[in-house]
């Protein structure tokens, strides 16, 4: 079975482009061709390390800004690069589309075409995914709203490629949080910050110190409002590093504070390190990962002040963080191994060869 995976750009440190990696280097364990197409190049090296059995082209050596300065290419290269897909990959028994703006306008006949939602819909350009034999939902809040608008929808979650035996240590007094600092801060570092000062306006927690991992636009500004509510000697902000595992056993709660997310990788990370997990209860995501009061909690989205009692309570307890660290562990060998998601993604691949 030969497999073609598509992604924007496998240079950028994300959540998606880590996703497709795992994705490729599992399937090419399963004994599949495993090809990757990286539409653009944005740094030098792809950011997650792939299985030397994986082949992966990159369309075009540039960034994806930088190739869009080109006002004609910009207006039809979605076009273009439909045809390229056809043209060059007539191959493939399957192309799955990750975390790109593209659809497949021309197809081949012997070829199905699938699309991994990895982040929530907003709703626009429905049709363009007619052009999908199949839609893939990494979570289960819009469930509802895609079967209204696809005749094939399934949910695969993602999942954890090697999952620890290693157990984080309780007695750690920090909360971790991790992700990419962009402009609109959809991970919600700045509302983090603010949780944060609810927690440290008292005494009773001053031992204790908020690890913020991670890169981006925004990193200025989140530093700026760390120094400006003088909670500089509680956070501690680091840069983004491949070597995660050290970051989870450094620490005993994880904290997600996200706007919105697509499913939320670094909850099950983190929960397969045993660690408790807390987040909003935004529209997709924390929910399919977290099970409230068991694992972690759910938190109503933008209830700051609950959020951070709730962050207190696990602060205070230590044997309960042990307890929901358990709960999050079992859960992610439950839900969240390579081998129950690939059993998933084969069955899905023998189902859409029938249609």
């Amino acid at each position: 079975m030969k497999i073609l995976l598509t992604i924007g750009d496998i240079t950028i440190k994300g959540g998606a482009e880590r996703v497709v990696t795992n994705l490729a280097n599992a399937f090419v364990e399963a004994g599949l061709d495993v090809e990757i197409l990286s539409f653009y190049k944005g740094e030098i090296n792809e950011a997650f390390k792939l299985d030397s059995r994986v082949k992966l082209r990159y369309l075009h050596k540039v960034s994806f800004d930088k190739k869009r300065k080109n006002l004609l290419y910009k207006l039809f290269y979605k076009f273009i690069e439909s045809y390229i897909l056809k043209r060059d990959f007539k191959d493939k028994d399957f192309v799955i589309f990750n975390n790109s703006p593209h659809f497949p306008l021309f197809k081949n006949k012997n070829t199905k075409y699938i699309r991994v939602n990895h982040t929530a819909s907003k709703g626009r350009y429905l049709k363009r995914y007619d052009y999908f034999d199949t839609l893939v939902l990494i979570a289960s809040g819009e469930i509802d709203f895609w079967q209204s608008h696809h005749k094939n929808i399934c949910i695969i979650p993602n999942f954890i490629p090697n999952i620890s035996n290693l157990n984080t240590d309780y007695s750690q007094k920090i909360v971790l949080s991790m992700g990419r600092m962009t402009n609109i801060d959809e991970k919600g570092f700045l509302r983090l910050i603010d949780i944060w000062k609810l927690i440290q306006d008292g005494n009773e927690f001053s031992d204790w110190k908020l690890h913020i991992v991670g890169d981006g636009e925004l990193k200025d500004q989140i530093k700026t409002k760390i120094d400006n509510l003088n909670l500089t000697n509680s956070i501690v902000l680091k840069p983004f590093t491949t070597e995660v595992e050290k970051e989870y056993l450094s620490s005993s709660i994880y904290a997600m504070t996200s706007h919105f997310e697509g499913f939320g990788m670094v909850l099950i990370e983190a929960q397969s390190y045993a660690l408790p997990t807390i987040a909003f209860d935004i529209a997709t995501g924390p929910s399919d990962i977290i099970e409230d009061g068991k694992s972690g909690y759910l938190i109503e989205d933008n209830n700051l002040n609950e959020y951070a009692n709730k962050l207190k309570t696990l602060m205070k307890d230590e044997s309960l963080r042990a307890n929901m660290g358990a709960k999050s562990k079992e859960i992610v060998k439950s839900k969240f191994s390579k081998e129950v998601v690939m059993k998933q993604w084969m069955e899905i691949f023998g189902e859409i060869k029938n249609i």
